[in-house]
């Protein structure tokens, strides 16, 4: 008897241990579906606050392109705003091809990783190995050196002028002087970029294109993306300015990739997941050896962020994609209307980051620019007009919004203008250094020298460690003693 008394109670304390147990696995269960059902309607949240945001950025005219957000490798939000050309009579689409600027060169930094990663190549060879009939000054340059923009090589555009490759070689090979030592500095151009793909064609006995094509683009099946391609092609963009006219098409060095959105994220989730080439040599491409603080062939990474941040420029179109690789998430923006692009990329990354974002506001470089050109008084009449009425409206506390007006004025060559609208900017921020560093550049085209050293001299007290001053104020004191 008493052994069955003690079999029953040991019986009783498994079934209550059981039911227990059951009820904590529900408790676990129910926990994890609470926490599952949070995050989507957190998702939601950002989602809608994007949407908003884009709306609104749309309507003031301060973008026009198309957008992308993926968090956890999933696209949480993808819209395209605006129109393909300056006729604006056929709307863009997630397949609308953009030139993405500087964030194609990309693609070439890659190829040279794959090379050297079948050990066709080595990062430390010279330029020389490649037999290119250029200067002795190749027997110093290696290929890590051009991939971080610290070769110091002779530059092959000025300004605004461009090249092709013909002309590119012909520069190239008649320039004896490097810019500096190389390694000990860093200058990001595109004779870097000229030479890290002929490299690839001399290493891979086959053209820059078709080797990307084949070692890239298939692979990942980028469907929508093509090198340089001609106006009427299939889905691609023209880009235009604020007056709507159409840019005009450039000459240039060939091997620039456009891309639509969605090919984009491939290349950038392909990087994340090392499918082209190692980790190794992705973190090779992200960290610049000679320069930590400027970018790479990747653009710039920021180390504490974990954060790859690349943007683009070409003419008036302009990219930027944000790839943060500690929160999983993804921001891609491609514009054919060079506008508020770089903004809009930060603000949707602090948004998903729940941290507080500002819509933008109306541009005061837009509402200023056209009457600047024709009457630059009357253009500062309206900027005080505006300030005085409607200051909460316009984006009076952003200093580049004069700066980018200023340098729109000098590119034309209404030099008296600029100066009158970087004064304007020192006035609004005096406190800071860039506005006279800016209108220190105006004076030295004047051939004002006195005024330009004085506004040099300026950003130098506000700013010790800026090097363009420093540089600009030894030019200037040789051109005096002349």
């Amino acid at each position: 008897m008493k052994n069955i008394i003690l079999i029953s109670f040991f019986l009783f304390s498994i079934n209550a241990f059981s039911q227990k147990s059951v009820k904590s696995n529900q408790s676990v269960k129910y926990q994890k579906t609470v926490v599952k059902a949070d995050k989507k309607k957190i998702e939601q949240v950002h989602i809608n606050q994007i949407d908003s945001l884009m709306k609104k950025t749309y309507e003031r005219g301060l973008f026009n392109g198309n957008v992308l957000i993926a968090k956890n490798d999933k696209i949480i939000y993808q819209k395209s705003f605006g129109f393909t050309d300056e006729t604006k009579q056929t709307a863009l689409k997630d397949k609308s091809i953009f030139n993405i600027g500087s964030i194609a060169k990309e693609f070439n930094a890659v190829a040279i990783m794959i090379l050297v990663e079948r050990g066709l190549l080595n990062l430390d060879d010279t330029i020389a190995k490649f037999n290119f009939e250029l200067p002795k000054w190749s027997e110093k340059v290696t290929v890590r050196q051009l991939i971080n923009y610290a070769s110091g090589i002779p530059p092959i555009e000025s300004g605004l002028t461009t090249i092709n490759d013909e002309g590119a070689w012909n520069i190239l090979k008649s320039n004896d002087k490097l810019l500096f030592e190389p390694g000990t500095s860093y200058r990001y151009d595109n004779g870097n970029v000229f030479l890290q793909r002929r490299i690839i064609e001399k290493v891979s006995g086959v053209s820059y294109e078709d080797f990307v094509a084949k070692n890239i683009i298939e692979p990942l099946k980028m469907t929508n993306s093509v090198f340089d391609p001609k106006f009427g092609y299939k889905n691609r963009t023209s880009c235009y300015d604020m007056d709507n006219v159409r840019c005009p098409e450039m000459n240039f060095i060939s091997g620039w990739l456009w891309v639509d959105i969605n090919d984009l994220y491939k290349w950038i989730e392909a990087m994340n997941s090392n499918r082209l080439i190692s980790k190794k040599s992705f973190q090779t491409l992200l960290k610049n050896p000679y320069a930590i603080d400027e970018g790479g062939s990747l653009g710039r990474y920021l180390e504490k962020e974990e954060l790859q941040r690349h943007n683009g420029v070409s003419y008036k179109f302009e990219s930027i994609f944000l790839n943060d690789l500690k929160n999983n998430i993804t921001i891609i923006l491609v514009s054919n209307n060079l506008n508020r692009v770089w903004d809009l990329g930060y603000i949707i990354h602090n948004l998903m980051l729940g941290k507080d974002y500002e819509i933008p506001k109306k541009s005061i470089y837009q509402a200023l620019r056209k009457e600047a050109h024709n009457d630059i008084n009357k253009a500062i009449e309206t900027y005080n007009l505006l300030k005085e009425k409607s200051e909460t409206a316009y984006s009076f506390e952003n200093p580049s919004e004069l700066n980018r007006l200023g340098y729109e004025l000098l590119r034309d060559k209404k030099i008296e203008s600029a100066i009158k609208i970087f004064s304007l900017n020192i006035n609004r921020f005096p406190n800071l250094p860039n506005p006279y560093d800016s209108r220190g550049e105006a004076y030295f085209i004047k051939k004002d020298y006195l005024a330009s050293k004085n506004d040099y001299s300026k950003v130098l007290n506000l700013d010790p460690t800026n090097q363009n001053a420093k540089t600009m104020l030894l030019k200037i004191d040789e051109l005096l003693k002349e």
